[in-house]
């Protein structure tokens, strides 16, 4: 045998095929980071200042509803809302169909 024969039977014993199954998950991971950076991690910020926002509403506040109506707070319970959309006309609102709060008292 020539020793050129033996040093290639020597490196290529020694060197070893990484396992590819180890780069997809890493790159699968890397995926998932970005996703969760950049779409998951805001929507759950603006979610939650949201649900402040319908939380903290109070009568005397002007409001927006859902459906684009400006009205303003007389009754504030814990899921619906009373609010006058014209003078002397009130409604029942659930506190959920705030789109939002345009003024704070």
């Amino acid at each position: 045998m020539f020793i050129s024969e033996a040093i290639a039977a020597t490196e290529t014993a020694a060197t070893v095929e990484p396992n590819p199954m180890v780069g997809f998950i890493v790159q699968l991971v890397i995926v998932f980071a970005i996703f969760y950076f950049l779409l998951i991690r805001p929507q759950q910020k603006k979610m939650k200042e949201h649900e402040d926002m319908l939380n903290a509403i109070k009568p005397k506040d002007e409001i927006i509803t859902g459906g684009g109506i400006y009205a303003k707070v007389v009754k504030a319970e814990e899921n619906v809302l009373t609010v006058e959309i014209a003078n002397g006309v009130d409604i029942k609102i659930s506190r959920s169909s705030v789109r939002e709060v345009v003024s704070k008292q």
